[in-house]
């Protein structure tokens, strides 16, 4: 009986399903694990990124990582070509807020932009939802630091720390035995790329799989939170650090920037 629904994008089944949603939500489970968490002064991202081949230039492209404008940015899962779409969508509503009103735009609002574009996409015929999800890490002077996760349907909610994609069911009893209010920018480092590297299927995660990013004031004190993507060095050391905190079982203390 299903089949007579599950092609089509805007017809509810018998049972009040979307069948096309749901196989949008199957493509996000499928995609690499992606993780966001807040910290006391500060949001990261962290994502397993995928490499096909160790002819692929990782330096030249970004995967599941994007900046969208200074105080925000973004991590995908899901289809890759539907994300791009996506991004230069937000791109676009950030730079036009800038250009109308001469200032950043507030993330909520940001993130509801876009879900009402994916939402749109179940509503009329002849399209099909957007397979990716996404999480938003932001800062405003109305609400501080943010952390927003998406979906296909048009949904959003806001976090202190959740994850996205393959095993992130994994991820998520992780983080919830682990993080904690008033994390540090390096405690929450750490805990990122430890709760990715204990969910990942890979037995000896390298650095040149991972992309780290955070968006924080820095050691430099900026009026403004800025977005930096932690270079593969340094998420090599964090790397060290997690498995050496792992055999001695906690006995060192996390790496810091």
């Amino acid at each position: 009986m299903s089949r007579r629904y599950d092609s089509k994008t805007t017809t509810f089944s018998q049972e009040g399903r979307l069948y096309q949603v749901e196989y949008a939500l199957e493509a996000i489970n499928n995609a690499n694990l992606t993780v966001g968490l807040l910290c006391d002064s500060g949001v990261i991202l962290a994502a397993d990124k995928p490499i096909s081949t160790k002819l692929l230039d990782t330096g030249k492209i970004n995967e599941k990582l994007y900046k969208l404008d200074s105080h925000m940015f973004c991590a995908v899962a899901g289809l890759t070509a539907d994300a791009t779409v996506l991004i230069n969508m937000c791109k676009l509503y950030a730079q036009r807020h800038r250009y109308t009103y001469g200032e950043a735009q507030n993330v909520e609002e940001h993130v509801v932009q876009i879900c009402d574009l994916k939402q749109s996409y179940t509503q009329f015929g002849g399209l099909r939802p957007f397979g990716v999800s996404f999480l938003f890490a932001g800062w405003d002077r109305n609400l501080g630091f943010q952390l927003y996760h998406t979906d296909p349907s048009g949904n959003y909610s806001g976090w202190k720390a959740t994850a996205i994609g393959h095993n992130s069911q994994q991820a998520q009893s992780l983080l919830r035995q682990e993080w904690k209010e008033g994390l540090t920018v390096d405690e929450a480092l750490h805990l990122a790329v430890k709760v990715l590297t204990k969910s990942m299927d890979s037995t000896v995660p390298k650095a040149d799989k991972l992309e780290v990013g955070i968006l924080w004031k820095g050691t430099s004190g900026t009026m403004d939170p800025m977005v930096e993507m932690i270079s593969e060095s340094k998420v090599a050391d964090i790397l060290a650090n997690v498995a050496a905190q792992s055999t001695t079982k906690g006995s060192e203390a996390p790496h810091t920037l």
